[in-house]
């Protein structure tokens, strides 16, 4: 029986291997806010306990860019809501039943369904005090206060079934408000520099701030049911994994939800609170005797643990990688088209006016683009975006500092002997090198603070920190991203700075006068007398 004992041991071996290799792996997105940084994390969490490799590619920006990702297949699903979806994907005049909304995304290879059990509306709040004191409860008692401050939320703003519905619905009088963060709204209304401004219905700070929420008497805003939204193709690639997500169907209900962000925001990890949602701990933060979630310190307490975090050296490298590596592209494109727009003045008007026109793009938009063109999130849409706004200062620095070198001293080139190929070599580019330095230092500065957005696309760095701040409300986790890449921005500077006195060619010719010094001390001197005589 001996000799069997290898070929058994091989079988297993190839059995296990086989196992491994048929595992099942997914990427799950999420939004820009507390809410969906939870759901992520219990998606994440559910299909790791069906065995499959799973990743949570977390705060991909707003709906435009997290649905790009799943379109190009940089994720697998994302949790979104159902009047979304409808009224401002699909532009429909109403939310239609599910298997009905499902069927208007297969077309682009997507599916929606599993409904988790709460609904997350859009709703206007105010502080309750204030509230009482106006009598004001509904929508449409805000056309009675046309001097109240209203603040909302970018994406609300712009949304059809948001600001807009609101104000053809209820003819209300007040201007377009000012756009903020939805994280930083809730600050503004207890600092009283707003009076009104959108929330989500399962916000914990809603009773948290004891605001009043507005009721929506004419029915104006959608449902907003929580849904999975997957590709087309996932339960074939993982069964066992999206049989496992669809039990989730009908297990959070808005009380819990509200439970769960209550403690992401009082700073639960959301990979703990995942972990008690699976165990069955989901209602430890709700319910009227349910525990509370203990406050956090202070903001400047808490600021140095949270700068010296386990994560700093990920994030600085992160960082300082998209910065150089995106201003080295831009130096590589941005030279040459330089030295074309000095060349040809009537091409080079267009060129600059083409760079400048990339600076004017919003950030947000050229990423949901650039995730759409490249079909990818994380790294590559960022570094695109970082590279075509690290343009501009290149170009124009390089064109400015070409077109002030003197006519004579190009025709001293040539008269040389040299070839207009050499002049620009040895003579234009070394007298314009200081201008384009120059440009090259601005571009690496501006973009270290720029490169806070490529967390919007999974991409890291510092801004990851800021993204999760804003989405909790945190302002230490948002200095905690901030002052490192203010730090980050002071150091690239710097070494900018002494980049630029190392290769000026002034310091050259000295080195060069230096050099050349002692050898003509020896051809020029007197011959020493003989110490004999």
């Amino acid at each position: 029986m001996r000799p069997c004992l290898p070929l058994l041991a091989l079988a297993g071996l190839l059995t296990l291997c086989s196992l491994t290799a048929r595992a099942e792996s997914l990427t799950i997105g999420s939004k820009r806010f507390t809410e969906s940084y939870v759901l992520g994390e219990i998606l994440r969490a559910t299909a790791q306990s069906a065995g499959a490799d799973a990743t949570h590619r977390q705060g991909l920006g707003n709906t435009a860019i997290v649905l790009a990702a799943l379109e190009a297949g940089s994720i697998d699903l994302y949790v979104d809501y159902s009047g979304t979806l409808a009224l401002e994907v699909l532009g429909l005049p109403a939310v239609p039943p599910l298997p009905e909304l499902s069927r208007a995304f297969a077309a682009r290879g997507l599916a929606v369904g599993v409904p988790l059990g709460f609904e997350n509306g859009y709703a206007l709040a105010m502080r309750g005090d204030v509230a009482r004191r106006l009598g004001i409860a509904t929508v449409g008692d805000l056309a009675r206060q046309p001097a109240l401050r209203l603040g909302l939320s970018q994406e609300f703003l712009g949304r059809r079934d948001g600001w807009p519905a609101l104000k053809a619905g209820y003819a209300l009088p007040q201007p377009t408000p000012r756009g903020l963060d939805h994280g930083l709204a809730y600050d503004a209304l207890a600092a009283a520099t707003l009076d009104v401004t959108d929330v989500y219905t399962t916000d914990a700070r809603i009773a948290a701030d004891q605001l009043a929420l507005l009721a929506d008497d004419h029915g104006v805003l959608p449902r907003y049911d929580a849904v999975l939204v997957w590709r087309a193709d996932l339960p074939a690639r993982a069964p066992v994994a999206f049989a496992t997500l669809a039990q989730l169907q009908g297990r959070i209900d808005a009380p819990a939800m509200r439970g769960m962000n209550a403690r992401a925001e009082a700073g639960v990890p959301f990979a703990q609170i995942a972990r008690d949602f699976l165990a069955g701990r989901a209602a430890d933060a709700t319910g009227p005797t349910a525990p509370q979630p203990a406050p956090r310190a202070s903001a400047w307490s808490r600021l140095p643990a949270l700068l010296g975090g386990d994560d700093f050296t990920r994030l600085a490298g992160q960082h300082l990688y998209l910065v150089l590596a995106s201003v080295a592209a831009a130096l590589a494109v941005g030279v040459p088209l330089g030295i074309v727009a000095a060349r040809r003045p009537r091409l080079g008007a267009a060129l600059l006016g083409g760079v400048g026109l990339l600076q004017t793009l919003p950030s947000l938009a050229l990423l949901a683009a650039l995730v759409a063109l490249t079909g990818s999130i994380g790294l590559l849409p960022a570094f695109v975006a970082l590279a075509l706004y690290a343009l501009l200062p290149i170009v124009r620095n390089t064109y400015t500092g070409l077109a002030g070198i003197a006519a004579g001293q190009r025709l001293a080139g040539l008269a040389l002997g040299l070839t207009p190929a050499q002049v620009l070599r040895h003579v234009e580019l070394p007298l314009a090198w200081p201008v384009i330095l120059a440009g090259a230092r601005t571009a690496a500065v501006t973009s270290v603070g720029t490169a806070t957005i490529a967390a919007f696309v999974g991409a890291g760095g510092f801004g990851e920190r800021i993204v999760t701040g804003l989405a909790l409300g945190d302002g230490a986790l948002m200095l905690a991203g901030a002052l490192p890449a203010a730090g980050l921005a002071l150091l690239v500077d710097g070494l900018g700075a002494l980049a630029g006195r190392l290769s000026s060619p002034a310091r050259s010719a000295r080195g060069d006068r230096r050099a050349a010094a002692p050898a003509a001390s020896e051809t020029s001197a007197p011959p020493r007398q003989s110490a004999g005589r």
